[in-house]
């Protein structure tokens, strides 16, 4: 018996022996890839992401990588926290080979060249965001081949060209976040009916805006070059909570049921949007910017309980309501820029004392102002408008 017993000792060693490279088998084609996105990255000064990808043990244990089984299922690249370096280098095409993939993300850093079209490989992939780094080229057509993606962040970029169509064809898809590139075109027509956040500022994108899905909450497309009317557009997204259409080259009127949407922030400055704003209701939205414009008419009293409301540089005409004079003086009002329009005059005394949390600016209007207020330096150093402006636009 004791024979037996001390065989057996050279077999426990060996199981004792193998035992950590068991809990390390990885799929060897993830192994591989792994190994091939460790090639072709590094640390930035500063950052020691890296410090524990030891291909001698378990690469599921790695910094930022999560596995399922022998699988990876996700990869988060770069130290997470803020105010971290980042990483270098080129996005390596074998991260395609990582297949079981369901989530891949890569924090600002220095990371240049084009985003592989391997990616559209990783069919699970639900989540892919690269921010904040300099990938160039065009957005791979091949995307649109996941059809589980349901988050798509590329901001704050280099990429070029259009949006491809195949990015909008996607079913699951509920965040498009594609801000600050150069990227240049026509909208794509989108056919997620869970989409809820687009984000496009900041590009070069063309055209007219003529379909968007009304599940949208968050949709900026502002610094862009679209041009058109929107108002049939913005009638079906009922849903909006941020609405930022600034800086860009729309037309038509706006319709007065937008102000009734569950809108937080509406920014329509520096378009060419026309007509009378006359809101349905009374108005909840905190921040309202319709300014450098062509609106006219006079302004409607439901506006007045926005607490900031840029109407400068319009057309507006008429006596600015006492509701307004009411909401500033009882600091309801923190902005009310009211300058470079056709205004005759508003009810408020010399001496009133406005509060010092509010702003109001009415220089440049058919009137002189009653109350000297500060108002912004790009507002000129005239108090009021040339009398002939003022009978020209009365008559």
């Amino acid at each position: 018996m004791r024979f037996a017993s001390l065989s057996l000792v050279p077999v426990l060693l060996l199981l004792l022996r193998w035992e950590p490279f068991t809990e390390a088998m990885i799929n060897p084609v993830d192994f591989l890839a792994l190994q091939a996105i460790r090639k072709s990255l590094d640390d930035l000064p500063g950052s020691n992401f890296f410090d524990s990808w030891d291909f001698t043990g378990d690469p599921c244990s790695f910094a930022g990588v999560y596995c399922d089984g022998d699988n990876v299922t996700a990869l988060n690249l770069g130290d997470p926290r803020a105010g971290s370096p980042g990483l270098s280098g080129r996005i390596d095409p074998a991260i395609g080979k990582l297949y079981a993939l369901t989530e891949l993300t890569i924090v600002p850093g220095r990371i240049m060249g084009s985003l592989p079209d391997t990616i559209s490989h990783s069919k699970n992939l639900r989540f892919l965001a690269i921010t904040r780094n300099f990938i160039s080229g065009e957005i791979p057509a091949s995307l649109g081949e996941l059809r589980g993606l349901r988050t798509l962040d590329l901001s704050y970029n280099q990429l070029t060209g259009s949006v491809p169509p195949s990015i909008g064809s996607l079913p699951e898809l509920s965040n498009l976040i594609l801000c600050h590139n150069h990227l240049n075109g026509s909208l794509p027509r989108f056919f997620s009916q869970t989409l809820t956040r687009i984000d496009l500022k900041r590009n070069n994108l063309t055209g007219a805006v003529t379909s968007l899905p009304p599940s949208l909450q968050y949709l900026s497309l502002a610094w862009n070059q679209l041009t058109g009317p929107v108002n049939q557009v913005l009638l079906r997204l009922n849903q909006l909570s941020y609405l930022d259409l600034s800086l860009n080259r729309f037309t038509g009127a706006i319709p007065g049921q937008i102000f009734a949407f569950p809108i937080t922030n509406l920014q329509l400055q520096r378009n060419f949007f026309y007509g009378v704003v006359q809101p349905a209701n009374q108005v909840t939205i905190a921040t309202v910017d319709l300014s450098f414009n062509r609106f006219s008419g006079e302004i409607s009293p439901l506006l007045s309980s926005v607490q900031n409301l840029y109407l400068n540089n319009n057309r507006f005409t008429g006596q600015v309501p006492v509701t307004f004079v009411d909401r500033l003086l009882a600091s309801g009002i923190q902005t009310l820029y009211l300058q470079h329009n056709f205004l005759t005059g508003i009810q408020i005394s010399p001496a009133a004392d406005i509060p010092v949390s509010s702003s109001l600016c009415l220089q440049y209007n058919c009137m002189v102002p009653p109350v000297q207020t500060p108002c912004p330096v790009k507002a000129g150093p005239q108090k009021t408008r040339p009398t002939t402006q003022c009978n020209e636009w009365r008559g």
